[in-house]
């Protein structure tokens, strides 16, 4: 059988961990995190982590790898699942991925371009422009400077906003010159699996998880990392809404409903993402026998 890795993604709270614990034990092997922010030790409720039981039930990777005081990105992802997956064929024809970060597995299944270094100087200007103006100055910045990159981009997302014009201010050119699209070659199989429930269903999920965060303790983990607030992991749903919190601007109650609010809007991102690429087969999560069946047959 020709090695393959079986990549299980889809949005936010659609019970990705838990199939892929379930894939991962009915192959016999173990579960490679797409996750850019579960790499990370101190943060483990805002992320939404395995649970003790899952990482007991299945050797995994790229779970708590790696220190906030780290910058871990897309490149750094794709040569580190590369060296897992090798790790997990010398004893398996089969490795599990799962996870949300759409350009994570997109680094691992095509390869990613090298991007140009970034003075520190830069990101800090610019996330301070942002704090001050809000997402709107980044908008308008990128439309009146780089116009072909932001009829494409993600205009909602301020961090892949902050990354094209770090580039931009570092450069002088367009993220898009240094995105070359040659797909880097790979060894072995992947089959990509994409799962979401309804989205009533998926909306209860998010709510829910949500509520069990802030039971679980994200205010106390969220004060724990305020010195580290500038890093790219923290400037996302869950870590800003506790920080303005935190810094006074909006009640507790204030953050938790704009949590559920955001991720709600992160999870629709993340499907909008995935359903763009065909080689997925989509199913409700839930449907974990006949995820699994599906898998099988095509390996056979």
């Amino acid at each position: 059988m020709q090695k393959t890795v079986i990549i299980i993604a889809g949005p936010t709270a659609s019970g990705k961990t838990a199939l892929s614990v379930q894939m991962a034990q009915s192959f016999q092997t173990a579960v490679i995190s797409a996750d850019s922010r579960q790499c990370y030790r101190e943060i483990s409720i805002g992320t939404a982590k395995p649970s003790t039981e899952e990482l007991a039930a299945v050797p995994h990777y790229f779970i708590d790898s790696h220190s906030i005081k780290e910058e871990v990105n897309a490149g750094i992802y794709e040569k580190l699942a590369l060296q897992y997956a090798a790790e997990i064929f010398e004893k398996n024809e089969v490795a599990v991925m799962c996870g949300g970060t759409g350009l994570y597995i997109r680094a691992f299944a095509e390869g990613i371009d090298d991007m140009p270094p970034i003075a520190p100087g830069i990101r800090t200007h610019l996330n301070e422009q942002f704090a001050r103006n809000g997402i709107s100055w980044l908008q308008q910045q990128l439309q009146e400077r780089d116009p072909g990159f932001y009829a494409t981009a993600e205009t909602q997302n301020p961090q892949r906003l902050i990354r094209a014009l770090e580039v931009l201010n570092a450069t002088g050119k367009s993220i898009t010159t240094f995105r070359s699209a040659t797909r880097s070659p790979r060894d072995f199989r992947i089959i990509k699996i994409g799962i979401t429930p309804p989205k009533e269903i998926l909306h209860q999920h998010i709510h829910h998880r949500v509520d069990h965060m802030i039971h679980a303790g994200l205010v106390e983990e969220v004060r724990s990392v305020l010195p580290y607030r500038e890093h790219n992991a923290l400037r996302t749903v869950g870590y800003q809404e506790i920080f303005s919190f935190l810094d006074g601007y909006i009640s507790l109650d204030q953050a938790i409903d704009d949590i559920k609010t955001h991720t709600r809007q992160y999870a629709k991102r993340q499907l909008t993402w995935f359903r763009k690429d065909p080689a997925f087969q989509w199913f409700d999560g839930r449907q974990t026998d006949e995820i699994i069946a599906h898998v099988k047959q095509q390996l056979s």
